[in-house]
């Protein structure tokens, strides 16, 4: 197994996590706020994750502070692009448009970066946007002025996403940036920004009930902390526009998360949609010219 596939195989367990992430934040949100809940999962996973390794953030340099403001502050945007947006347009909408970053990426990338994806990645992404809309778009699915605000924030969630994920692509790369303290402290400047927003157009309160108080504290670990330190470290041995195809699948994890705890229960064009966007992965991580050479040697 290649450093890569390994670094690879981290972030798709990070996606399971978000694609659960997705049910436990809409238990928590019957109690908390938006703000609030991202301020809860963002802090407590700083703090937890701080008590945890506090002699390896002893010593932060320069870069890595930059990087992780930088970074942390990208991700505000996120989201909030995300949670608002889901609020002023459809399930089908966000769904399919909060999922754009595996477009977005590679495009920003050949933009400003003159990145060229190889064939195999460009026939990975065609593959899994075609996965990503049979899956997410349903009948409601349509462009117009009355969804408009909610769009462009799905829009604006997927566009941050590609950059969040370009600039941590960087920072990795970068000899004096710990990606552990960048994992660490990105987490800390997120969870700030929302707890101030919080304060400014929420009414900040703990979770009420046990069920809420679980959801909230697997979201802070698992979904936040965990998560967010995995990045990083994975990204030093892989290309952001390898995570933006499978930090994709989000909704395919969700599917599965709603199907074992909601019953829920998706169509056979969604299931069909599912597969491609697992296929592309396939294609995204195996070297088919050398296991066909391979065959024909043996």
């Amino acid at each position: 197994m290649t450093k890569q596939m390994r670094a690879d195989g981290l972030l798709v367990l990070i996606t399971f996590f978000w694609g659960i992430s997705y049910l436990l934040m809409d238990i928590s949100l019957n109690e908390l706020d938006p703000f609030t809940l991202n301020s809860f999962r963002f802090l407590g996973a700083f703090f937890i994750a701080g008590i945890a390794s506090w002699k390896r953030l002893v010593n932060v340099n320069k870069t890595t502070l930059m990087y992780s403001v930088i970074i942390g502050s990208l991700m505000v945007f996120v989201y909030l692009g995300a949670t608002f947006g889901v609020k002023y347009t459809s399930i089908s909408n966000s769904g399919f448009l909060c999922s754009l970053t595996v477009i977005f990426t590679p495009i920003i990338e050949w933009l400003f970066l003159r990145k060229i994806p190889d064939k195999r990645l460009s026939i990975a992404i065609i593959v899994c946007t075609v996965g990503i809309g049979l899956l997410t778009l349903g009948d409601g699915f349509s462009l117009g002025a009355g969804h408009l605000k909610g769009d462009l924030l799905c829009l604006l969630c997927a566009f941050s996403y590609s950059i969040t994920l370009i600039s941590t692509e960087k920072a990795v790369g970068n000899e004096k940036v710990d990606a552990f303290q960048l994992g660490v402290l990105q987490i800390g400047v997120t969870g700030t920004w929302n707890l101030l927003l919080a304060f400014i157009f929420e009414t900040p309160s703990l979770p009420g009930s046990a069920e809420v108080w679980a959801s909230a504290i697997f979201l802070s670990i698992f979904c936040t902390g965990l998560a967010f330190i995995i990045q990083p470290i994975a990204m030093k041995d892989t290309t952001a526009s390898h995570v933006g195809v499978i930090f994709s699948l989000e909704p395919v994890f969700s599917a599965i998360a709603a199907f074992i705890f909601a019953n829920e229960r998706l169509s056979a064009k969604a299931y069909f949609g599912a597969f491609l966007m697992m296929s592309s992965i396939f294609i995204m991580e195996l070297d088919f010219k050398t296991i066909f050479k391979k065959k024909r040697e043996g």
